[in-house]
């Protein structure tokens, strides 16, 4: 896989126009899956491991990539398939998630493919509740599933949940406000919203840009003041149907939308997000997952929107 990532200056085009590249692998059968190449670092061959006593079941070991140590995980392990093996002649796809490098064992590594992100679709409404699909798009009339590496990461590494004491403040006006949060990740949609649970903020959550969208035009068409009431939108930026890009475009370009405050909340590269941000018109990015960031980035988007209403009055 010897240039795989070449031109990745080429593919940061992608971003606000809806598409996104996909590199294709397998874990050992004839399924194929999919990751999103703006996660991937490299593709090598497994390199030595040395194994960590008392690791989680999933973690093969730890690797040493140019002077840095990253755990290497078996990543049909980690969504319930059998084991892969030997890893001595398997490929690591070398990702970085929330700001972390970690790498995932893989059977084999297929393509890269160029789509758009109309052609990626939620899982069908009949895929068991525990399951490790975020997406699902077609490829050469096969199947190829979209494993949600959140729910992976969380499983094996943890995190934060909670919001740090001291970090939630009290609110100084009783002005009703909403938020919109929008993931495709049932783990950062539940991530997300205990935050709020916990700073008693009311929300309405979206599984997609596109479902995003079109329920902020439902609440136009009830006759909703959405600027006033709806405070903030969180969205994630790789979603089935519409991307996070692509959605706050749409927010810029609607006369009745346009000021809406957005914050774009991914696992993507921060230094790529930050021009993308400015790109599209968002108002804010912000790194998952990062819990007390989260509360005092939406504290301030709340009295920030609080303010304008009252000047407003």
């Amino acid at each position: 896989m010897a240039g795989v990532l070449d031109g990745v200056d080429m593919r940061t085009k992608l971003a606000g126009h809806n598409r996104l590249e996909l590199l294709l692998f397998r874990l050992g059968g004839r399924q194929r899956f999919g990751i999103n190449v703006f996660k991937v670092q490299e593709v090598i061959q497994c390199p030595p491991l040395t194994v960590v006593p008392q690791s989680h079941p999933v973690v093969l070991g730890i690797a040493n990539m140019r002077g840095k140590t990253i755990a290497i995980m078996d990543l049909a392990m980690a969504i319930g398939a059998p084991a892969l093996g030997d890893p001595r002649d398997r490929f690591v796809i070398v990702t970085e998630y929330n700001r972390k490098v970690q790498g995932f064992l893989v059977d084999s590594v297929d393509r890269i493919v160029n789509m758009n992100w109309e052609e990626i679709l939620p899982p069908p409404k009949g895929a068991a509740q525990g399951t490790y699909m975020t997406a699902v798009t077609q490829v050469d009339n096969e199947l190829v599933e979209i494993i949600d590496v959140e729910k992976v990461l969380k499983e094996v590494i943890g995190g934060q949940d909670d919001v740090s004491e001291g970090i939630i403040q009290e609110r100084q006006h009783d002005l009703p406000q909403h938020v919109l949060m929008v993931d495709d990740s049932s783990v950062a949609r539940k991530q997300v919203t205990r935050v709020l649970d916990q700073m008693g903020v009311e929300y309405t959550t979206a599984n997609d840009g596109k479902q995003a969208y079109d329920q902020l035009k439902a609440w136009l068409a009830e006759g909703r003041d959405v600027e006033n009431w709806l405070a903030l939108i969180i969205s994630d930026v790789e979603m089935p149907r519409m991307d996070g890009y692509s959605l706050t475009k749409a927010i810029r370009e609607h006369p009745q939308l346009n000021h809406l405050h957005v914050i774009l909340h991914t696992s993507l590269s921060g230094v790529f997000n930050k021009s993308m941000v400015e790109k599209v018109g968002a108002n804010d990015f912000l790194p998952k997952w990062e819990p007390d960031t989260l509360a005092m980035m939406v504290q301030e988007h709340l009295r920030q929107h609080a303010e304008e209403r009252q000047v407003q009055s």
